[in-house]
């Protein structure tokens, strides 16, 4: 079978942990796919998914091979392979735009951005480099907050005629005028905004569920998350998390029963710890009340490596938009959204998205 080529916005933590997990998983290295729905879906396994495209704005990536660039500074996540055959394939300059808040300049170089000199690519170069690689899907692995920088991308996907799961929360799938542009291209789009594998939202997500089958009445909620990374570096800067708060916030507000006051739930980003790197730690709170209108109160605390966390989840992503490709399906697709993504068109419960998602990897859903 020909290869999933996919090419990569941002070659951040979460671009290096989808690549060392595609040849981690390859069958000759013999490693049990975890955090994978399926070893292979629509026939392809993860070592079927194929590089092609690169694009970044950081002087220690550009030019580089995607092999090296993903372990360059800042990059500071997991390295579980070390080793990463060389494709050939270069990381090509992009576009700046709003992708990188000026508070970062301050930080210490090696923690944080160093632009490339290098002249900023254009919409036509992007276009370009798309064509002319072969690329069928675009990743966009924006930074947070970098809403100019992702629709930039959108609009590069569209002309090129290439599919986009959008793994940032800048609202493209979930956006009408959008949704609506790529469904009349005949391009597959799943988004916004990546779940992890096991991270704070889903885990929310499922006791916030759970309280409301028990008959648990939830009053007040608060997620507070903190990181090393440049996700979280990048955060600090409160006017980029309008989206990022608007996703992660109707995660969960979305499986409960009775919505909550705004002022009784608060999900987000909280704070940048450096020697934390790309651990993420969230600590969880839920009060409410029991039968009898007894009081009660959970708090969790919950560590993961942040990037790996989702690279599996990205790599299932990839395969399913490679089915919609071969269906000839165009538009949003529904049940990977609402599985893969925080911020979908249509929100499900967790369960009804798993039904939804087998069925659409069957070819009982046409989405």
């Amino acid at each position: 079978m020909d290869k999933i080529k996919i090419a990569i916005a941002g070659v951040g933590n979460c671009a290096s942990s989808l690549i060392q997990g595609i040849e981690y998983y390859s069958p000759g290295n013999g490693n049990d796919p975890v955090g994978l729905m399926h070893r292979e879906i629509g026939g392809y396994g993860p070592a079927d998914i194929r590089v092609v495209a690169a694009f970044d704005i950081d002087e220690r990536k550009v030019g580089r091979e995607v092999a090296d660039a993903i372990f360059q500074p800042p990059n500071c996540t997991a390295v579980f392979q070390p080793e990463i055959p060389k494709t050939g394939v270069f990381v090509s300059m992009g576009r700046v735009l709003d992708g990188v808040p000026g508070h970062m300049r301050r930080y210490e170089p090696a923690r944080t951005f160093v632009v490339s000199s290098e002249k900023e690519a254009t919409k036509r170069d992007i276009v370009g480099v798309l064509r002319e690689s072969g690329a069928e899907i675009l990743l966009n692995y924006m930074p947070v907050g970098s809403e100019k920088a992702a629709r930039f991308y959108a609009e590069c996907a569209l002309e090129a005629g290439v599919a986009l799961i959008n793994n940032m929360p800048v609202f493209i799938a979930s956006h009408d005028a959008w949704a609506r542009r790529f469904e009349e291209a005949g391009l597959p789009i799943i988004g916004d905004d990546v779940k992890s594998q096991l991270g704070a939202t889903i885990v929310h997500r499922v006791l916030a569920s759970l309280f409301r089958k028990r008959g648990v009445k939830l009053e007040r909620t608060y997620q507070l998350n903190t990181g090393g990374n440049t996700d979280f570096l990048n955060m600090l800067d409160r006017s980029r998390l309008v989206s990022k708060r608007e996703s992660k916030t109707e995660a969960v507000q979305s499986v409960l029963e009775s919505r909550l006051d705004t002022h009784d739930i608060h999900v987000g980003p909280s704070d940048y710890v450096a020697w934390q790197k790309d651990n993420k730690v969230c600590f969880m709170r839920m009060e409410g009340r029991l039968f009898g209108d007894v009081p009660m109160n959970l708090e969790l605390r919950l560590s993961v490596e942040d990037s790996p966390n989702s690279g599996g989840v990205v790599i299932d992503a990839i395969r399913c938009c490679k089915l919609a490709l071969m269906r000839g399906k165009g538009g949003i697709l529904y049940s990977p959204s609402a599985y893969f993504m925080k911020h979908p068109p249509r929100q499900y419960p967790d369960d009804i998205a798993w039904q939804m998602i087998e069925a659409f990897i069957a070819g009982e859903r046409g989405d």
